[in-house]
């Protein structure tokens, strides 16, 4: 199928997402189910992906970037995902720490790091959650301490995307652990490799191969004042929320992806595979399953957009790109667990891809904030829009 039309995008940036939709389906989808099975690093794809620009796209010109608008990048990202989810994983918080570099960064900052990120030659992870706690992002342990020059960070940091391949980490611990409320005490260090930073494992995962996901350990690691974002400590929680915005709205196009996957080879399937002497889509029970399935991937792309569009409006949409992220993972989980149906015992069989995308789409519903926690994000704005 071809890549979907979205009317708001300007040529350019139909173009790039022409682009990559071609080179996923030409260069991607022929290898992505070996690659998986063999939980190998797609060392050759995340080059292109370099070559491509797709590590820029959220970056302004003036470092390098594409500064591409927020549709732009999840219809990318949607394309990634429906080739292969971890690619569009391998991306995803390093385009968070670019956000958060190009909007809260100082000068210096902005200088070292966006032109490398900006064409993957430095690439970023983002350290939020611990072996004690993932959605209590308030409760984090991890410390940094003033000492000569700068900071003294310790602690671990679990379940680390790109961990290994990372030349800068957006690590988010505490400078002042006494206060009140502890958001205060909260910051963001940009933290190179060096004496005291270690990847200790790999995790290994129900889904989302090839990529790395680590745990981190920092013991007596210690960087320089300049790599506090922004120059300014107890701002770092705000500054996470605020990139969070555009995670989230990356998880929900990463899992429109998917279930754009599990629902094109559904289609395609139905059309190919006969029964009583007809295509299985003429049998009201899988026809009436594959249109539900439709109205959701349609749906979940939609919410996604427009929760792109409040983002690139300036003002806050953490109410827009929760509900993009809980509908369309939620509506992931539905059509990849539909697809098997279709698909009967083929879809449980790993000769398809049915169940690799079975299994990848619960990452979306607990990625970047359970989904239990982008309800109570949403109830709380709407109560702050709808007060009487």
């Amino acid at each position: 199928m071809a890549a979907p039309e979205i009317a708001d995008l300007d040529p350019d940036e139909r173009d790039i997402v022409a682009v990559v939709h071609d080179w996923v389906r030409d260069s991607v989808l022929p290898v992505a189910h070996d690659l998986e099975h063999a939980d190998t690093y797609p060392a050759e794809l995340i080059q292109t992906m370099k070559e491509l620009g797709v590590y820029g796209l959220v970056i302004p010109e003036r470092y390098g970037g594409a500064g591409v608008s927020t549709a732009c990048f999840a219809l990318v990202t949607e394309e990634l995902a429906r080739g292969w989810m971890s690619l569009a994983g391998a991306m995803g918080g390093h385009s968070v720490v670019a956000r958060l570099i190009t909007r809260f960064g100082t000068d210096e900052q902005q200088d070292t790091w966006l032109p490398r990120m900006a064409t993957g030659e430095v690439r970023a992870a983002m350290a939020l959650t611990e072996p004690s706690g993932g959605s209590d992002l308030q409760a984090i342990r991890a410390r940094a301490t003033r000492d000569a020059g700068g900071y003294r960070l310790d602690g671990v940091k679990t379940w680390i995307t790109n961990a290994r391949a990372a030349g800068v980490t957006a690590v988010l611990c505490k400078t002042d652990p006494d206060a009140v409320p502890a958001s205060r005490g909260i910051s963001i260090l940009l933290a190179g490799k060096g004496p005291g930073f270690t990847v200790s494992r790999d995790l290994a995962k129900l889904g989302y191969k090839g990529v790395e996901t680590c745990e981190l350990v920092f013991d007596g690691y210690r960087c320089r004042a300049g790599a506090l974002l922004g120059g300014e400590a107890g701002a770092g929680f705000a500054q996470m929320m605020d990139g969070l915005e555009l995670g989230r709205i990356q998880v929900a196009a990463r899992a429109v992806g998917v279930a754009r996957a599990a629902l094109e080879d559904s289609l395609r399937y139905a059309q190919q595979r006969e029964t009583f002497g007809q295509p299985i889509w003429r049998h009201q029970a899988v026809g009436h399953r594959l249109a539900d399935m439709a109205t959701l991937v349609e749906a979940a792309r939609l919410l996604t957009t427009r929760a792109a569009a409040a983002l690139d409006t300036g003002r806050r949409s953490d109410l827009e790109a929760g509900m993009a992220k809980l509908f369309a993972s939620e509506a992931c989980l539905q059509v990849t667990a539909d697809a098997i149906r279709v698909h009967g015992g083929y879809g449980y069989s790993a000769e398809f891809d049915i169940e690799r995308y079975y299994r990848d789409a619960p990452l979306m519903v607990v990625g970047e904030g359970t989904n239990d926690i982008q309800r109570n994000v949403i109830i709380r704005q709407l109560i702050d829009r709808y007060r009487v």
